[in-house]
C-alpha cells in the first residue's frame, strides 16, 4: 500500500518534549471513574459532573487523563507538551503550513492547561500542543498515599494508522525518533516506536484500521506493582478487565498489563523499558516471524489485541472515517496458536538486530 508521502513545511516543528496527557470521552463517567480511581489508584485533581481530571503520583501538571461525558466512546486528544511558549507558535505554523485543520484557544481546551493548539494532523488524529500549564502537587513523597499498583507517570500512547511508513516520516519531521520496528523480509512495515523524552517511546504506529488508539500507558516502578493490580481486579471479581498479560515485551523489554475500561479504552500498565538518550542509540529491529517480539516469553496473543482499537474525533467532535490497512497486518500472517515461530539464521541468530537491516 502506498499513500501520497506527507508534504513536510521547511519550518521549524515545535521542540516536543513528551506525551503529556489524553482526553477520553467515555459514556458512563461514574463506571470510568469507579476503574480508573477506585481501582487503578490515578489522582483526582478535580471532577465535575460531566468531567473527571486525572493524575500519576509523580506528576506535576494538572492531569494525564481526562475523562468527558459523551455519547460515543472515543479520544478527542493525544496531548503533547513543547519546550516554550513560542513552541505552541511553531505548532500552529508548521501545521497550518501542512494545510492542516487547526483550532487554538489561548485559554485553553480543558481545564488547567493553557494556551494551545490543536490539530486533524495528516493521519486524522486529534493532536494537542501546549506549555501553559497548572502546577498541582508532585505526591512522590507522599508515601501515606502511595498504593501497591501505585501508577507513577504516563509513559506512552500506541495509534493504529494504514500505513506506517507514511506515518513514521511524519513523525520523524516533528522530531521523534524511532527506537524499534517489526518489519518482514518484504519490507513491510508492522509496527513503529518513536519518542521524545529518553525512553522507548511518547507514542508508537501499529499498523491497521485507522486512526484508532490501540492504548493509552502508564508506568509503574517494578513488576510487582503490576502483580498487585492482577490480585486486586481478581478480589474485586473484576478479572474479566484483564485482556492481556501479564508478560513481558520483546519489544521495548517493558514487563506489561493490557486492562480494558468500562468503554473498551484499552489501557497499559508498564515497567522496566530502557534509557534510549544518546545520539546515536541503535535502532532494534525485530522480524514478524519472531514470536518474542511481543511476548518474550512466546505466550499467545489474544486476537482483540489486534483488531480492537478506540476510535478519535475530529475538531468538531465527530467520529473520524477509519480507512482499512491493504497490506498484511501482524495478525494476518499468524500460524499456529499465536502465529508465531522464533526465526532464526541457521541455529544461533535471533530474529531481531540492533542497527538499520533485519
Amino acid at each position: 500500500m502506498t499513500h501520497t508521502p506527507i508534504p513536510l513545511p521547511d519550518l521549524t516543528p515545535p521542540d516536543i518534549l513528551r506525551c503529556a496527557y489524553m482526553e477520553l470521552v467515555v459514556t458512563d463517567l461514574a463506571a470510568s471513574r469507579a476503574f480508573y480511581v477506585d481501582v487503578l489508584g490515578l489522582v483526582v485533581t478535580e471532577e465535575s459532573d460531566t468531567e473527571i481530571y486525572l493524575r500519576t503520583f509523580e506528576e506535576f501538571i494538572h492531569h494525564n487523563l481526562v475523562l468527558r461525558q459523551g455519547p460515543v466512546a472515543a479520544v478527542a486528544s493525544f496531548a503533547f507538551r513543547v519546550r516554550s511558549p513560542e513552541d505552541v507558535d511553531r505548532a500552529q505554523a508548521y501545521y497550518e503550513a501542512m494545510g492542516c485543520r487547526i483550532e487554538r484557544r489561548p485559554n485553553g481546551f480543558v481545564n488547567g492547561v493553557g494556551d494551545s493548539v490543536r490539530v486533524e494532523d495528516p493521519l486524522g488524529f486529534p493532536y494537542e500542543f501546549f506549555y501553559a500549564v497548572d502546577h498541582v502537587e508532585r505526591l512522590a513523597w507522599r508515601y501515606d498515599l502511595y498504593g501497591a499498583g501505585a501508577l507513577v507517570r504516563l509513559d506512552h500512547f500506541n495509534q493504529v494508522t494504514p500505513d506506517v511508513p507514511r506515518g513514521l516520516a511524519y513523525l520523524e519531521g516533528l522530531g521523534f525518533r524511532v527506537t524499534e520496528d517489526i518489519e518482514d523480509s518484504d519490507g513491510v512495515v508492522y509496527a513503529a516506536w518513536v519518542r521524545r523524552k529518553p525512553t522507548v517511546h511518547d507514542t508508537a504506529l501499529t499498523g491497521g484500521n485507522g486512526p484508532r488508539m490501540h492504548h493509552i500507558a502508564f508506568a509503574t516502578h517494578e513488576k510487582h506493582n503490576i502483580i498487585h493490580i492482577c490480585d486486586k481486579l481478581g478480589a474485586l471479581r473484576q478479572s474479566d478487565r484483564i485482556e492481556r498479560g501479564p508478560g513481558r515485551h520483546g519489544v521495548s523489554n517493558a514487563f506489561y498489563l493490557y486492562l480494558l475500561d468500562p468503554d473498551g479504552h484499552r489501557v497499559e500498565i508498564y515497567t522496566q523499558d530502557y534509557y534510549t538518550g544518546d545520539p546515536d542509540n541503535p535502532v532494534v529491529r525485530w522480524d514478524v516471524h519472531d514470536n518474542q517480539r511481543r511476548d518474550w516469553w512466546g505466550n499467545p496473543v489474544v486476537p482483540s489485541w489486534y483488531t480492537e482499537a478506540s476510535l478519535v474525533l475530529d475538531l468538531d467532535g465527530n467520529v473520524q472515517v477509519v480507512e482499512v490497512r491493504e497490506e498484511p497486518t501482524e495478525m494476518a500472517v499468524t500460524v499456529g496458536a499465536d502465529g508465531f515461530s522464533y526465526t532464526r539464521v541457521g541455529d544461533t541468530e535471533k530474529g531481531f538486530k540492533l542497527g538499520n537491516t533485519l
